[in-house]
This record gives C-alpha cells, structure tokens and sequence, in this order.
C-alpha cells in the first residue's frame, strides 16, 4: 500500500496520512490559536470523535469551544450564530471541522469574525472582496470528514440567503484555510449512501472544471487525475468504508476538484445551487443526479474533452458516448437515483429554477450558454428522467 504520509505546500499547507489528526493542537499553535472555536456538523458533534479532539487538543493546553448550530445548507444566520459564540469566547482561529457545510461554515465565521458590514457585502461579484478588513480575519485549519467539497482548499464559502431563497458565494483569498489536514481514518465512519453523494461531489467539480472553457491547462491536468482517482477508488470506498486506500484517495481527489475549479464550474452547479436552496436538498447528491443530463445538453461544445477523458481513463467506449456510459453506470453501481423525482422535487417551481440557474455565477463558464429556457427544459429532463437524457 502507498505510504501516504506528506506534507503538501499545494495550494496551502496540507498534512497528508492516516492519524494525522494528533497533529491539531501542533496546526493550531502554529498559526498562533490558544483557544480555538470548533466548527462542525450537527451530527458529527454528538459522536465520540469530537470528544476525542477535543480532548487530543485540551491535553496539548488549548481550550476549545465546540459549535454545530448549522444546517446542511448552512445559511447567514447560522454564520451570524458562529461569529457571535467567536466573538464572546474571545477565540482566536477556527478549527472547520466536519462536511462541505461545517468546513464552508467555519471559513465564513473566521471571515466575519470582526468585519462590520453585512456577509452578504462580501458575494463574489466584481470586487466586493475588496471591502474585507483582512485585520478582522481569525486563521484557519480546515479538517475534512468526507470526500466531496474540497472545501478545504477553498477560497470561499456557498452560504444560503434565507430571505432571498438563493444561495451565495461568499469569496475572500484570505479564506483559504491556513491549514489541512487529509486524515483518511476520520471518514472510515461514513455512510455508504453519504460516501456515494460526497465522491460524486468531487466527480462533478473535476469534470465540470474539465469541461470549461476558460484557459487553465494547470487546472485542466489536476481536473484530469481527480477523475481518474474517483473511477478508480469511489465504487470501492462504497462498497468497503473501512477501505483506507480508498479513504485516503478519494479524499485527495476532492481537493484536487476544489484546486481545478479555479477553471470554473457550470450547469450541475448553476442547477444545484438553486435546489439546494429552494429544497434544501444534499448538494452532492443533486450535483450526482443532475450529471448526465448536463452532459447531454452540453454535447455539441464537449467533444473534445470527452475525447481525452475517454482515453485517459481506459474507458471500453471512445468519447463523449464512453463517457456518459462511465457516469451511468457508476451512478448505479453506486445507488445514485436516477431522477429528482426520486428525491422529492418536481416540476412545480421550473420556471423559477431556470431563471435562478441562468443567474448563477457557476453558468458563466458553463461550454454553452443556456438562457433560462435551456435551464428550465434540463431541470424537467432531471426530474422526469427522461431516458434520453
């Protein structure tokens, strides 16, 4: 088996193997943390894990304070909860610890930590980041627990406007965590059907990152390993969670996704992103679903690509037919739906989704440029699984 333990520098610091978790209270006194605030998920806090790093880290001599009160879609008010537990502990960084939504959480709570203006000022639009006090930033390590997001090598956080109904990019450079540590025995835990949702997660950054038009050949490359990584480790990460190699892998290839999409996303995201907020449904699990159907519709401009991922990854078929048969099948060895429907969501509000996709960031680099009519006709295909696609 591959030794995994390293230490990356790419593209922040990255303590890379498994038990590297009893390295915490070393990152965090490295950046300076004596009383970290303790970012995770609702269900991860009420696990004998968290109480073991918070007793890994009050053993080292700091004292830590845990916060979970987020949702799944984590939304500003549960960042506006955060930053007010921050601030009365007087806690001097933030350990982002859990899912994408714990992990997105904490990088916006460290942001917010002593800014003054509203998070919304701060939406990745033009140069709103601009407007951040950089002094009022707490530092971060970030810990992921499952293998989807790369949050943790992220620069910024997708938050949910509760009073709008969208969600929000909240950017920053400043919010790329300090700190990450890629431990593969922290996911061991993981639900088949979450282990599923998350890896498709990171298939849908890679792939859509690949398919971009914007010129990125470093983010190209990246995008390319992470997709052979998935179709090499996340059908056996589903079917064994206790698979370390598997863990390890797949928890690399998610932050290689979060590194590529620095090449842009597209229409899974520019779909999933109103879904999430109108449904508050899984992102990954929508990204998973809505795969194949944005493939089809983005054919005539992905050939190419489709061409090259084909080859590289030793598909039986040739291109973009090889390609779609791969995610098909893999949605389905794996236990994907294969229909909103199936999920819960409908039709009802198509008219309100397609122009809410349409207004997304991520549909700005999307290879065709649907109107919202086009979003409109690939969110009803999505929902009716249509067998053409």
């Amino acid at each position: 088996m591959t030794n995994f333990h390293n230490n990356w520098n790419y593209p922040t610091a990255m303590r890379v193997g498994p038990g590297r978790i009893a390295e915490l209270p070393a990152a965090c006194r490295e950046l300076d943390m004596r009383n970290p605030l303790l970012v995770t998920d609702p269900g991860l806090a009420e696990l004998p894990l968290i109480r073991r790093v918070a007793q890994i880290c009050s053993d080292a001599g700091l004292e830590i304070e845990v916060f979970s009160r987020i949702k799944g879609n984590p939304s500003g008010r549960n960042i506006a909860d955060g930053v007010g537990i921050l601030r009365r502990g007087w806690h001097d960084g933030v350990i982002a610890f859990g899912g994408g939504s714990a992990l997105d959480a904490g990088k916006a709570i460290a942001l917010m930590a002593g800014q003054k203006r509203p998070i919304w000022d701060f939406e990745d639009v033009g140069d709103n980041y601009r407007r951040v006090d950089e002094s009022g930033m707490v530092p971060v390590v970030a810990v992921p627990t499952t293998a989807g997001t790369g949050s943790e090598v992220g620069r910024s956080s997708v938050i949910t406007d509760e009073d709008a109904q969208v969600k929000r990019i909240i950017f920053h450079p400043g919010m790329l965590p300090a700190i990450v540590i890629l431990d593969p025995e922290l996911t061991l835990e993981l639900p088949a059907k979450i282990t599923a949702a998350t890896g498709m997660d990171a298939l849908s950054h890679n792939l859509e990152a690949f398919c971009s038009p914007l010129f990125h050949p470093m983010a190209e490359g990246i995008a390319l390993e992470g997709m052979r990584l998935v179709k090499d480790f996340l059908p056996r990460a589903v079917a064994d969670g206790g698979d370390l190699e598997a863990r390890q892998q797949m928890l690399v290839a998610s932050s290689m996704g979060a590194t590529a999409f620095q090449r842009g996303l597209g229409a899974m995201h520019a779909l999933a992103h109103p879904l999430g907020a109108l449904y508050d449904a899984h992102h990954g699990l929508l990204n998973a679903v809505l795969m194949p159907y944005v493939l089809r519709a983005n054919r005539a401009a992905i050939a190419g690509p489709m061409d090259r991922l084909a080859r590289y990854l030793d598909l039986p078929a040739p291109g973009f037919d090889g390609v779609l048969a791969w995610v098909l099948g893999l949605r389905e060895q794996i236990g994907i739906p294969h229909r909103l429907e199936d999920i819960g969501i409908d039709t009802t509000q198509a008219e309100k989704v397609g122009l809410m996709a349409a207004a997304d960031p991520s549909a700005g680099s999307n290879p065709v440029a649907f109107d919202a009519a086009g979003y409109r006709g690939i969110f009803i295909r999505a929902c009716e699984g249509n067998p053409t696609l």
